[in-house]
């Protein structure tokens, strides 16, 4: 005869044990699914980060006015007046004779005008070189060309507050490849109220020439 052992009450079955399991890796995989879509839609509510971006060359925008201490510089004209200064257009037509280059001239006027509230007095100010892209520098012309400038030239005269720009006129040889061409204001650094005359400042103005 044979006979069935009997369980312990308290021993599972096999099946019951399988089931649990299953149940136990249907659950995981749930808490699993559960973290992933979680992770997931926080990344998308993420800002996206900006992307690096290669700005290119800086371009610089022409600068036609510069300010140092009370005086402000302002462009006012500059003209190519070629290789030749015509006698017929200076201010003595009668018996002017043509002054020539072998580049060109380049008449020049800024304005200088008191910013302040007191007068700056003479030689205070002036306007100085001429400057092209590559750096070349071309001074005024000191020869023979006072009849193409104005009858009362204003550089470095007297200021007074808030007037209109007073002009300073200077002529230029300037060679004939050269480009972006500025020019530099000069002033004397004011200390206090002062501007003494062994302290000077430069600044750049851009020009742009008419023929």
């Amino acid at each position: 005869m044979h006979f069935k052992k009997n369980r312990g009450a308290g021993s599972p079955r096999f099946g019951e044990a399988g089931e649990a399991s299953k149940l136990l890796l249907i659950l995981a995989v749930v808490v699993l699914a559960a973290i992933l879509i979680t992770y997931l839609i926080l990344k998308a509510a993420e800002r996206p980060e900006n992307p690096v971006q290669n700005p290119g060359p800086v371009i610089q925008k022409p600068v036609y006015d510069q300010t140092m201490g009370d005086i402000k510089f302002t462009f006012m004209s500059a003209r190519d007046m070629g290789n030749t200064l015509r006698g017929s257009e200076s201010r003595n037509p009668s018996w002017q004779k043509d002054v020539k280059t072998t580049e060109k001239y380049v008449k020049v006027t800024i304005g200088a005008q008191n910013k302040g509230l007191a007068n700056i007095k003479e030689q205070v100010w002036d306007i100085g070189n001429i400057i092209d892209s590559e750096g070349r520098n071309f001074v005024p012309v000191q020869y023979s060309i006072e009849s193409w400038l104005p009858e009362q030239n204003l550089c470095g005269t007297l200021l007074k507050p808030e007037f209109e720009p007073t002009p300073c006129t200077k002529i230029y040889e300037v060679s004939k490849i050269s480009k972006g061409l500025k020019i530099q204001v000069v002033a004397n650094k004011k200390v206090g109220n002062e501007y003494p005359s062994d302290k000077k400042e430069t600044a750049l103005i851009d020009l742009i020439v008419s023929q």
